[in-house]
């Protein structure tokens, strides 16, 4: 990873907020697999997820 990514990373982490979300354990776990399979994380999912959500409002 270059260093241009890694302070990229860091800038947008620090412009983030926590939440918390409960989702049911089979839809978590395909949710996980689903990731792994994508080679991204469930919170990039669900934060793109929200994000078209919000364009179509």
């Amino acid at each position: 990873m270059s260093k241009d990514k890694k302070s990229s990373d860091k800038d947008d982490k620090s412009k983030k907020k926590n939440t918390s979300l409960r989702l049911d354990s089979k839809t978590l776990k395909a949710l996980k697999l689903r990731a792994i399979e994508e080679d991204t994380s469930v919170q990039r999912i669900i934060e793109t997820l929200v994000e078209d959500y919000l364009k179509k409002s």
